[in-house]
């Protein structure tokens, strides 16, 4: 089977990370690097592959067969409508727009070439971690599901904002850059999200985006939720210091960020520590729990993602996170601005 020709637009951090699984894949190789900053013509070099400024002129100038959009929030509708244009296959980094009438207008357009697969890169979904924890919920060993509460806490260094200043800048935030993996892993394991309420303070960073935030959230299913938020919180309470999956962060095996309670028992993620009731009459506080721990598998979603892509482009696979899902978390997202705004509860549109 012929290695599919994939090029990378945007060579920042993430981009880089989709650049070196690109290369270590069985399934496709690298084509080009896409990024305006002349410093990563570098980079094209010692990948051996073309180096281009701007996107349109590399779709010109080669017949890639995807591109993975790793660019700055604000040109990722910009870069995924060239892709519809010429009709190539694109992995869009999360989050799918920098607004949510951009996003609305992608969809527009995806669904106008529905033959041009687009994906999101919710890397999350693709987790096998994520997968168990769903199944647990989903058999009903939980019960009905009642509560749920989380926390992304981590302490982003300064460098992460001077290699990238639109990070602190509207479009940037941990709102719309990380809570937004949040919300699609808490939609994955509780069901959507109808309702928000929150709060934010940028009183440590001084940025004009948020540093810190609290979200509550109201289910479909009558679930309530909880949700702490800091990239200035010298705390290892995160996915990405708790799920052991990017071995680019350090990991404590102790560590939970989630924890899922129904009327039967709770899980806690990830260490998947399963707390139930073997019977009805059992469910007291005065009782104990039986205890287990589910076992799982933990691979690289960031590298599932790229196979995934991949069997999209060869249509052995439909998109695991569509442009109306990436829509969805992106209106969450937006409906947590809103509600920092306006102090109020928002709701949240579903379509």
């Amino acid at each position: 089977m012929a290695l599919l020709n994939i090029a990378v637009a945007g060579a920042g951090l993430i981009g880089r990370r989709h650049i070196e699984l690109i290369q270590a894949s069985p399934a496709c190789t690298l084509a080009a690097i896409v990024d305006p900053a002349p410093s990563t013509r570098l980079q094209a070099e010692a990948a051996g592959v073309p180096w281009f400024a701007a996107l349109d002129d590399m779709l010109a100038a080669l017949p890639v067969d995807g591109v993975v959009l790793a660019s700055p929030n604000d040109v990722h509708v910009e870069q995924a409508l060239a892709c519809l244009a010429r009709g190539v296959p694109a992995l869009i980094e999360k989050p799918l727009a920098h607004t949510l009438a951009e996003g609305e207008r992608l969809l527009a357009a995806a669904e106008q070439a529905a033959h041009v697969p687009l994906l999101v890169g919710h890397h999350r979904a693709h987790s096998p971690l994520l997968a168990t924890a769903r199944e647990v919920v989903k058999s009903g060993r939980l019960g009905r599901l009642v509560a749920v509460t989380g926390s992304a806490l981590f302490y982003k260094p300064a460098e992460y904002f001077d290699d990238a200043p639109w990070r602190s800048q509207p479009g940037g935030g941990p709102i719309l850059i990380n809570l937004i993996h949040e919300i699609g892993n808490l939609r994955a394991l509780c069901g959507e999200i109808v309702a928000v309420q929150a709060m934010a303070s940028h009183a440590v960073r001084g940025f004009a985006v948020e540093d810190t935030a609290a979200i509550n959230l109201r289910f479909a299913n009558g679930a309530l939720g909880t949700f702490m938020l800091s990239d200035t919180a010298g705390s290892a309470r995160s996915w990405e210091q708790t799920s052991q999956e990017n071995k680019a962060y350090p990991s404590y095996g102790d560590e939970d960020c989630y924890i899922v309670a129904g009327t039967h028992g709770s899980l806690a993620v990830p260490t998947m520590r399963l707390k139930t009731y073997g019977r009805d009459e059992d469910r007291s506080w005065w009782k104990p729990f039986d205890t287990a721990s589910v076992p799982v598998v933990r691979e690289d979603p960031l590298a599932r993602q790229i196979e995934h892509f991949c069997a999209v482009i060869r249509g052995e696979a439909s998109p695991l996170v569509s442009v109306r899902d990436g829509l969805q978390n992106l209106r969450v997202s937006a409906a947590v601005n809103e509600a920092v705004r306006s102090g109020a509860m928002v709701d949240v549109p579903l379509d």
